[in-house]
């Protein structure tokens, strides 16, 4: 297919419609030389071929997904070699579209812009993203609403073969947000996943932030068209990270695992902690009794990912047997947790359980001094328990009033498989050398460490020459290691 020539079902209709391919929200950027790809070239229509002329049409393509849509649209009209080229589906099949809701009297609207892409390019559409740039006033979220709604309309319409869909940061839970903008949002997204959903198998609605009902009413879609849609594809990529508004105790309602349930074929999955419960984590078992005629049946969950902040939902108690279950189930599972802002110990000590086959762990903790709490039973018992399976840590603590040095230097000699390293936190200068010397005497896998020294004081230039002077004794440092420290100055 990539190498026929692709109508655009006349290039003036389209621009009557308000297709402009000089469109401001494309995410590719502009090939790093930089070079006038029309000198030297072909000249208008007459066939004279130069050395960009010249190239190969899989090169031409590989040039041209490069360029931005105002470039494309100036390379198309070069001549008639590129011109067709220019119409390979290949080109045309990953979009980016970037709403703010606001006008613009240099550029279409982004009602306009959306609905002829998909309108005379959606039939080649592979892959959406949509980003949204969340409203303070209802006038903006109408025109979003409008954008997103008449977008996956004609994406319906024209029957894009759509098969990765992502839409984040609608955050519905913000007051811009009438009720009757979300109903006409959320219906027109139902729609789409009855109808033109028959080959998805990647969706992320990161940050929407429904409210109960609705949320609900959108997974039961996803469900709906897993069902119908089977066995010719499944979601395999399911990212519904703040999907939920914060306030909204969701791992009480059934609803949620029953969908998950359903989606059989499921292998990556992204959640807010909020959602966690005994109930969901049995439901993530692969179903191996169950649907054997399914081309899925027997799908294990590969990757699990739980963000827990402090605005949200996480003070439920999980067994630690049921994680144990389905760790069992699925034995290639690799579990990461983000934990924001959760700076209570016996928290904490709830949510990382030693049952889970915990890969990879970030948290964040700013606290002051007159908070009763500290971050060294996290590091001396709490990390500790996932020595045999923890491969990527990310710490950023503000512990000014405390000395976390040994604790970490401890935790990363007893992690066997740790791989990389992120430590933002007050460490002694001394520190970054014991650490270096660890890895090169007893982790030969930490092949990636990144330090950042907090500071109190405005100037480090005395903490930087210690810094230097320490480094500079490791100028022959293994070409597999990445490895990079700096003092920061804490705010």
């Amino acid at each position: 297919m990539d190498e026929e020539f692709v109508p655009m079902h006349g290039k003036d209709s389209a621009q009557k419609e308000g297709f402009d391919l000089e469109n401001e929200n494309s995410e590719e950027e502009m090939s790093e030389d930089g070079s006038d790809l029309s000198d030297g070239g072909c000249e208008g229509g007459s066939g004279e071929v130069g050395h960009w002329g010249s190239l190969p049409d899989v090169c031409l393509r590989q040039v041209f997904r490069c360029l931005p849509d105002g470039d494309r649209r100036s390379a198309d009209m070069v001549c008639r070699h590129w011109h067709n080229v220019m119409r390979s589906p290949s080109l045309w099949r990953y979009r980016f579209f970037h709403f703010s809701g606001r006008l613009s009297k240099y550029r279409q609207s982004e009602y306009c812009s959306a609905v002829a892409y998909a309108r005379y390019l959606g039939v080649y559409l592979e892959r959406l993203e949509v980003c949204v740039c969340p409203p303070r006033r209802s006038l903006v979220a109408q025109r979003l609403e409008q954008a997103i709604s008449g977008l996956f309309y004609e994406l319906t319409r024209v029957r894009a073969p759509l098969q990765s869909l992502s839409l984040v940061r609608l955050e519905l839970d913000r007051s811009a947000w009438t009720l009757g903008l979300r109903n006409c949002l959320i219906d027109s997204l139902i729609r789409f996943l009855h109808r033109g959903a028959s080959r998805l198998t990647s969706v992320c609605l990161n940050g929407m932030r429904n409210r109960t009902t609705q949320g609900l009413d959108l997974l039961s879609a996803l469900s709906y068209s897993q069902r119908r849609f089977e066995p010719r594809c499944y979601i395999s990529f399911l990212d519904l990270e703040g999907f939920f508004s914060s306030g909204v105790h969701i791992h009480l309602d059934s609803s949620v695992p029953g969908v998950l349930r359903e989606l059989q074929g499921l292998t990556s999955l992204k959640l807010s902690y909020s959602c966690l419960s005994d109930e969901l984590l049995m439901a993530l078992q692969p179903a191996r009794g169950r649907r054997q005629n399914s081309s899925r049946a027997g799908s294990a969950l590969q990757a699990f990912s739980l963000n827990c902040t402090l605005n949200e939902t996480h003070r439920q108690v999980v067994c630690g047997d049921t994680w144990a279950a389905l760790a069992s189930s699925c034995p290639d599972l690799r579990v990461k947790l983000t934990v924001d802002q959760i700076i209570n110990t016996d928290r904490l000590a709830r949510i990382l359980l030693r049952e889970i086959p915990l890969t990879e762990f970030a948290m964040t903790a700013f606290y002051s001094p007159d908070e009763d709490w500290s971050a060294r039973p996290l590091l001396r018992r709490m990390l500790p328990q996932y020595r045999c399976s923890l491969q990527y840590l990310t710490l950023d603590l503000s512990n000014c009033s405390e000395s976390l040095d040994e604790e970490l230097l401890e935790l990363v000699k007893v992690c066997e498989r740790l791989e990389q390293l992120r430590v933002w936190a007050f460490l002694e200068i001394r520190t970054v050398e014991r650490l270096l010397h660890i890895r090169l005497t007893q982790r030969h896998l930490l092949n990636k460490i990144r330090v950042r020294v907090y500071s109190v004081n405005d100037n480090t230039g005395e903490q930087e020459d210690q810094l230097e002077e320490i480094l500079s004794s490791y100028q022959h440092l293994p070409p597999e290691l990445e490895f990079y420290a700096i003092i920061y100055p804490f705010v």
